[in-house]
């Protein structure tokens, strides 16, 4: 299901057992046919909303990955961070426990399969922005939209 947005439209994809994958303005996700299951419409009428400004958590249900304990970790971390505040990568390593791990939660930020919902968006690098896997433009929206002026 698309979700339009200032900076592009994003795709949502699950099953009646929850969200499979949040898509970025620059990826492609698969057609679907028919009624979307009911997460799917949840899920993107919270993007919405999201977009509009109305809502700052997202209560939809998130299907199981394939993903390593570490990636799960990270990405529970990513939950706690509150809207409108940011953390560095090597903050969440030490939320995870595990300190040196700072480059590794970059990649479990890029391997995160809902983003937003899981807000990636707002882990950035000890000495700027970071990166995102929607790109800078991207990013900055959404950091904007949760209050956040980052340079």
């Amino acid at each position: 299901m698309n979700v339009a947005s200032p900076v592009g439209t994003w795709g949502v994809e699950g099953d009646e057992r929850g969200l499979t994958r949040v898509y970025l303005p620059n990826q492609k996700g698969r057609a679907s046919r028919g009624a979307p299951p009911e997460c799917v419409a949840d899920g993107a009428a919270q993007l919405e909303e999201f977009f509009r400004g109305t809502r700052r958590e997202f209560q939809v249900s998130l299907h199981d990955v394939d993903a390593t304990p570490f990636q799960h970790d990270v990405w529970g971390a990513l939950r706690a961070i509150p809207f409108g505040e940011v953390r560095t990568y090597a903050e969440v390593a030490l939320a995870v426990q595990r300190p040196k791990a700072a480059r590794a939660v970059g990649n479990a930020n890029h391997a995160n399969p809902w983003p937003i919902i899981v807000p990636c968006h707002r882990v950035v690098a000890s000495t700027g922005l970071g990166g995102y896997g929607g790109g800078e433009q991207v990013k900055r929206y959404l950091l904007d939209l949760e209050g956040i002026t980052y340079d």
